[in-house]
């Protein structure tokens, strides 16, 4: 079986609308969603966003559990602007599966490979973002790869990260990260965002545009890793 992880459902909501023979699965606490890529069975897990609940969740997850591969996806901020909003990243560094069978597939798909960064935190500044690429040589940044690779590390699975940029330099978050998200409650204060809109009526379009650019970025993922699991099957 391959897993596929993504931090929430807002991230995995269009590739789960992809998927045949869906049904929810609960055991030992942990609640998936399977379903059918052909006839290849794959099953969803989220992890939260960040590290505390993404560590908690990813042990329980894969404990007695035989996995073929794990696709750990979801969306990313690139650091500069060779990435644009809806392209998509294989993390070299973090994958730790044989890429070897799949370069030619890679390409077709127009899938770059590069290195990604786990940041604790989203990048807001255009500054911020330029000072992490240069320093760290990643083109792109999300908050959870790093600890899945740990624990498929710790339990013998491979790992491929594929991400979808969400947002750049030139397209930024259309808020500041604590008014877009709350990582304590692990979902957006609906309360604080809709005080933020009402000092800053600007934003508002802004967020529009993002719930757009986010939606056509989901797509894209989607529909990418439905091809990967295709092109995985054994």
């Amino acid at each position: 079986m391959i897993a596929i992880t993504f931090a929430l459902p807002a991230e995995s909501s269009g590739f789960v609308g992809l998927l045949q023979n869906k049904s929810k699965r609960r055991n030992k606490g942990i609640t998936t969603i399977v379903g059918t890529v052909d006839d290849h069975l794959v099953e969803i897990f989220h992890t939260g966003v960040g590290e505390k609940i993404c560590r908690q969740r990813m042990a329980r997850f894969l404990q007695d559990r035989q996995l073929d591969c794990l696709i750990s996806a979801g969306f990313a901020g690139a650091l500069d602007d060779q990435l644009g909003v809806g392209e998509l990243l294989l993390a070299r560094n973090l994958s730790t599966a044989d890429l070897s069978g799949t370069l030619d597939f890679l390409t077709n798909l127009s899938i770059h490979v590069a290195n990604l960064l786990t940041v604790p935190s989203m990048i807001d500044s255009r500054e911020e973002r330029n000072r992490i690429a240069q320093t760290t040589g990643a083109v792109a940044v999300d908050m959870e790869t790093e600890f899945i690779a740990r624990a498929c590390a710790e339990h013998g699975v491979p790992l491929l990260s594929l991400r979808v940029i969400s947002d750049t330099p030139c397209h930024p978050l259309p808020a500041p990260p604590r008014v877009l998200f709350d990582l304590d409650e692990q979902r957006t204060n609906l309360g604080r965002l809709a005080f933020y809109m009402a000092k800053h009526p600007p934003a508002i379009w802004r967020l529009i545009s993002f719930a757009r650019q986010i939606g056509r970025a989901r797509k894209r993922l989607s529909h990418a890793i439905i091809a990967l699991v295709r092109e995985l099957r054994p």
